[in-house]
C-alpha cells in the first residue's frame, strides 16, 4: 500500500504525460526491440534479446511505480491557501541573517522540487525549517555546512 503523495495540478499532469509516453511509446519500442532480436536466433546466446528483455522489465517496473503513485495521488489547491504562515505551495521570501542575501522560493511536494525553478521540497532542510513560521519570525536551520539564520520576509501565494 502506498502513501498519500501531494501534487500541484501540473506536477499531476507531469506524471500522466510522462506514464502515458511509456506505456504508447517506450512498451511497443521495446517490444519490437524484443521481437527483431527473437528472429536473430539462438536465445541463450543473443545478447540483443537480453538487453531488450531487461530494459522491458525497468520499464513496466517504472510503469507500475508511476501507477501507483497516480492511483494515490491528491491534487493540491493553492485558491485556498493560508498565507500567514509557511506552508506548501506558498511562495516565501527570506533574507540569509548573516549575508543579507534575499531568495525567494516556493515550497512544493517532495516530488516536485526543482531548484533552477525556485522549488524547494518541504521536506528539505530549509524547507522544514520554514514550515509554520510567519513573516518576521526567524529560522534557524542545520544544512550540510553548519547552522543558517532566515528571516521570513513576504509570503504569498
Amino acid at each position: 500500500m502506498s502513501s498519500v503523495q501531494y501534487f500541484t495540478p501540473d506536477g499531476l499532469k507531469k506524471l500522466q504525460e510522462e506514464l502515458h509516453q511509456l506505456r504508447n511509446v517506450e512498451r511497443p519500442r521495446i517490444s519490437q526491440q524484443i521481437a527483431e532480436a527473437r528472429e536473430k536466433g539462438d536465445l541463450s546466446e543473443n545478447a540483443e534479446y537480453d538487453a531488450a528483455k531487461d530494459a522491458q522489465g525497468l520499464l513496466e517496473l517504472r510503469i507500475s511505480k508511476l501507477e501507483e503513485v497516480i492511483a494515490s495521488a491528491r491534487l493540491l489547491d493553492d485558491s485556498k491557501l493560508d498565507t500567514s504562515k509557511v506552508m506548501v505551495l506558498t511562495k516565501v521570501r527570506i533574507k540569509n541573517r548573516k549575508t543579507g542575501q534575499e531568495l525567494t522560493y516556493t515550497l512544493v511536494a517532495e516530488n516536485e522540487a526543482d531548484l533552477k525553478a525556485g522549488k524547494i521540497s518541504v521536506t528539505s532542510p530549509i524547507g522544514k525549517g520554514l514550515l509554520g513560521k510567519k513573516i518576521g519570525d526567524t529560522a534557524q536551520i542545520e544544512v550540510p555546512s553548519g547552522k543558517m539564520e532566515f528571516e521570513v520576509l513576504e509570503i504569498s501565494r
